[in-house]
């Protein structure tokens, strides 16, 4: 990132657009065809053509665990194709098996990844804004602190000064930190991978802290998070809210709710009761920090919450009937916000007019077997995708 766009993300001048990316395993196929679409689209608006990569037009973007993959991605300049190619390739090694007595403790190995991340991002690569082309947020959790650690690139935040008061460098800069070794730490999901740790101060072992996957924190989402980051004042950037001043699009991997009936079955194990917990823990943090955007941004567009909530998008009554309110209309909402996401159970893939996939295999964090399916939900998913969501930002 060169200093003239770090000096322009750095002030509260508007407009500003937030790009939120949701955890869910190698779902993340789900998400790269979304924002594939959204690529295209927002390079044939803008007239860069193929040189146009999102990282152009969203000046945060933040992710979780394989959020935190995509979202990395693109804020380094990757291309939605360049993403896709390295899911594809890599999603079957990322989950590789353990042998049979390490699996008693963890699923999958955590080598390959991290030696993929590696080899993508650079081990040398930090959040230092050369390495970036816009900020970056990442969601991990502090299991040594048992605290959600979210950690962003921007260099007027708290932890990120590269001097202390007394002049000296800060060994602590967050900003130092390998950029692969905080996207494994946010994708080190419990149960399927071990553990990352980072080494905060080389020269201090009392910095040495346990991270573990950001989807164990309320923010397997992110948009609301990120959104707060980027306007609060604690978090130093002091962008300034309103449906003209701030948009925030949301793309997730698709819910994934699941009714157990044997949940208390003598066949079940703790192992696969702490798996499907993880899933239930996802699934219900995606849908609160959805509602929260929904309550305090003014949706465009997104399903059905519940039969209670709806979809939330402001409306006016006209007789018996509902009419959307026009996107002109200012509600005098925080920010524009727009939700992409897809219901995986049997009856949401039938309505896509997906009802021949399993629900199961699409459904599961490791459905490395199910690419191919995966990636037709997300072209589905795609296809809802549309320029006017982006209202005035585009």
């Amino acid at each position: 990132m060169d200093k003239d766009k770090l000096a322009k993300l750095l002030v509260p001048t508007p407009p500003k657009k937030l790009l939120a990316l949701d955890g869910g395993g190698i779902r993340g196929l789900i998400t790269l065809e979304v924002l594939a679409k959204m690529e295209c689209l927002l390079a044939g608006a803008t007239r860069k053509g193929s040189d146009f990569r999102l990282c152009d037009f969203f000046d945060y973007i933040g992710g979780t665990s394989t959020g935190a993959i995509i979202a990395a991605g693109l804020a380094r300049g990757m291309s939605t194709s360049d993403l896709l190619n390295f899911y594809r390739d890599t999603g079957p090694s990322m989950f590789q098996r353990p042998f049979i007595l390490k699996r008693i403790f963890n699923l999958y190995k955590a080598e390959p990844l991290a030696n993929k991340l590696k080899e993508k991002f650079g081990a040398d690569t930090n959040l230092m804004p050369e390495h970036l082309r816009c900020l970056l947020l990442i969601v991990t959790r502090n299991k040594s602190t048992d605290s959600f650690w979210p950690i962003s690139s921007n260099t007027q935040a708290k932890y990120n000064a590269l001097k202390n008061k007394d002049g000296t460098d800060n060994k602590q800069c967050n900003l130092k930190l390998p950029l692969w070794q905080l996207v494994r730490a946010s994708t080190a999901a419990p149960i399927f991978f071990e553990p990352e740790v980072i080494q905060l101060d080389q020269d201090n072992p009392a910095k040495r802290f346990v991270f573990v996957d950001g989807g164990t924190t309320p923010y397997n989402n992110p948009a609301f998070l990120l959104f707060r980051m980027a306007t609060d004042p604690a978090y130093n950037l002091n962008w300034k809210t309103g449906e003209q001043n701030l948009l925030l699009i949301s793309v997730g991997t698709g819910a994934a709710p699941e009714l157990d009936a044997e949940v208390y079955a003598t066949s079940k194990n703790a192992l696969s009761n702490l798996a499907d917990f993880a899933k239930a823990l996802m699934y219900g943090a995606q849908v609160d920090q959805d509602i929260n955007c929904r309550t305090l941004g003014r949706c465009v567009y997104g399903d059905k919450i519940d039969r209670e909530l709806g979809d939330m998008i402001p409306k006016v009554k006209n007789g018996d009937k509902e009419e959307t309110i026009p996107i002109s209309q200012d509600q005098r909402r925080a920010f524009l916000y727009a939700r992409y996401n897809v219901d995986l159970s049997e009856d949401g893939l039938k309505q896509k007019g997906l009802g021949d996939l399993d629900p199961k295999k699409v459904g599961a964090l490791d459905a490395v077997d199910s690419l191919n399916d995966l990636s037709r939900i997300g072209k589905r998913l795609a296809e809802e995708v549309k320029l006017e969501h982006f209202g005035s930002f585009v």
